[in-house]
């Protein structure tokens, strides 16, 4: 039954089409609230228990999203604030990573404009550096981080940090610059190069 728009009656709705309408108004309800979990996920705030029970979509995480890694008490901390044994051991685990993983796929040929430190380990800058690459590349290649997670983490984490280190002017600048002849310098702070402030 059709209504047209001078009655002042309340407007009819087909039975037929009210069924319709209703599974519109479903679907946009879901849709909206899972736009607010995903603007909460974005600005670190805690969902709706109602937003939080929307399906898990994997590969949507952003960086600030936890990572199973990370454990209950959130992410690690930073290396260069751990001291002693938990220090040790991460820089256990790291060379283990470095060694094992980044030098033999990512190392590339020695030369002036590219060098490396076999003693890497003694360079703060270059043990932070290649700490946040390996987090980074747990994170980025779970199966969690989806099919792109190994591409993001070659761009957005690989590439710069390997400029960095490798840089002329990077942490091992004045270390080998040619694999025939290894060397190994750790170059003097601002402070200390400067004589202070």
């Amino acid at each position: 039954m059709s209504e047209t728009a001078d009655n002042d009656g309340p407007v009819r709705i087909p039975d037929h089409d009210l069924d319709d309408l209703v599974a519109t108004v479903a679907a946009l309800v879901a849709q909206s609230q899972q736009q607010a979990a995903t603007l909460a996920r974005l600005t670190d705030e805690k969902p709706s228990p109602k937003e939080a029970a929307q399906p898990h979509r994997p590969g949507r995480e952003t960086p600030s999203t936890p990572h199973p890694d990370n454990g209950p008490e959130g992410p690690p901390p930073f290396i260069l604030a751990l001291d002693g044994h938990a220090y040790e051991q991460e820089l256990a685990a790291l060379a283990t990573w470095v060694h094992d993983l980044l030098l033999p796929v990512y190392g590339r040929e020695i030369t002036s404009s590219h060098p490396w430190c076999h003693k890497w380990r003694e360079h703060p800058e270059a043990v932070a550096r290649l700490r946040a690459l390996r987090l980074a590349w747990q994170q980025y290649t779970d199966a969690e981080a989806g099919a792109a997670g190994p591409s993001v983490w070659h761009h957005d984490h690989l590439d710069p940090a390997l400029l960095q280190l490798r840089a002329p002017g990077g942490p091992f600048g004045a270390c080998t610059t040619s694999a025939a002849r290894p060397n190994h310098r750790l170059l003097a702070a601002p402070e200390q190069a400067g004589g202070g402030a």
